[in-house]
Formats: C-alpha cells, sequence, structure tokens
C-alpha cells in the first residue's frame, strides 16, 4: 500500500496527517484555516487521494506557519508513499479551467524539489486567507515532496478562481505522475536507476 502517516510538532504548529496515493478521494480536514481546508478537500477529491489533516497552529499570529507546515507534511507524506518510486509514471500535467481562470501545472517526480510560479494573484486575501500564502504551500510541498512542480496561470482575475484552479489542477497531474504503470512497475523511471 502506498500510505504515509506522519505528525509533525514544532512550537507553532501540531500537525497529524495521512495520505493513501490510491485512494478514492475522501478527506477530513481541519486546519484551523477556513480557505486551506476548502482547496485541501478538492485537492482530495480531484487527485484520488484519501487525505486526512489535522493541525492546531498558531494562526491568532496568522496562517502562515500553518499554511506552510502543512505543505511541509504533505510533501514528507508524497515522498514517504512513493518509496523508490519503483513503476510510477513520473511526469503528469494538467491544463484547467476554473471559470474565467486557467491554470497549467506540470510535475515530475525527479528527486529535485524545485517550484517554478507563476500565478498572478490581484487580491492581498481571499476572505482571512493571505494569498501570498499561496506559493508558500507550493514551495514547501515542491522541495519536501522531492518533485519539480510548475504552475503557470494563462488567464483569470478572481484570485479564489486562480488558486483553486491551481489547487485543482496540481492535484490532476500528481495523480497522473504517481500513477503505477503496469508495463513498467518494476522499473524506476530514470536512466540513472534511481529518483
Amino acid at each position: 500500500m502506498r500510505v504515509a502517516e506522519l505528525s509533525r510538532t514544532t512550537a507553532e504548529t501540531d500537525i497529524r496527517l495521512r495520505l493513501d496515493l490510491d485512494g478514492t478521494g475522501l478527506s477530513q480536514i481541519a486546519t484551523g484555516c477556513g480557505f486551506l481546508d476548502h482547496m485541501l478537500t478538492l485537492f482530495a477529491r480531484h487527485g484520488r487521494f484519501d487525505l486526512s489533516v489535522q493541525c492546531k497552529g498558531d494562526t491568532y499570529v496568522d496562517d502562515h506557519h500553518t499554511v506552510e507546515d502543512i505543505g511541509i507534511c504533505l510533501g514528507n507524506a508524497f515522498a514517504q508513499a512513493l518509496g523508490d518510486k519503483r513503476g510510477v509514471v513520473r511526469y503528469g500535467s494538467m491544463l484547467l479551467p476554473m471559470d474565467e481562470a486557467l491554470i497549467l501545472t506540470a510535475v515530475d517526480l525527479s528527486g529535485r524539489g524545485m517550484l517554478c510560479y507563476d500565478l498572478h494573484i490581484p487580491t492581498q486575501k481571499v476572505g482571512t486567507f493571505d494569498t501570498e500564502l499561496a506559493e508558500e504551500f507550493f514551495i514547501a510541498l515542491a522541495r519536501r515532496g522531492d518533485m519539480t512542480l510548475h504552475i503557470r496561470q494563462l488567464a483569470g482575475n478572481n484570485s479564489h478562481h486562480i488558486i483553486e484552479g491551481a489547487f485543482k489542477s496540481l492535484a490532476r497531474s500528481l495523480a497522473a505522475a504517481v500513477a503505477i504503470d503496469s508495463r513498467f512497475s518494476q522499473e524506476i523511471p530514470s536512466t540513472k536507476g534511481v529518483l
């Protein structure tokens, strides 16, 4: 089973997370940040990942530590659940429309954590959520997940739609990348023999 279960406790956050790569899209999310709850719920559904996240964070300061640390934990969970990445497709991409927003994501489970980010979010907030935190989440996910991640906005002017489109598009890209290719189920998808 490609499952990861982990916890992370710091002076700023206390997180419990469980990820099943071969799930059905079920989620139980309680981060203390409503907008992030919404994004992770749809991320699980569109990626068909079973995801459970509980976080107690210092949201009385702001949501920064909670959002970043959950990105760290989710990245760690992907890395753990993938193991040596034997048999995975490795690459995935999705061009996703979210109303007027059009978001392209592409992922490579390369073993090299990197984010190339090109979203132009017009407002500083969606509800109480600082929109700059979307980038912090994706940076943490890419670095800890050992994946190269490109996120690019091709159209859009509604901040909620842009961020939601990015989470949905990423979920679909990751679902494609982590899928097992039955033709090569015992192979590492790299000429190096390791990812």
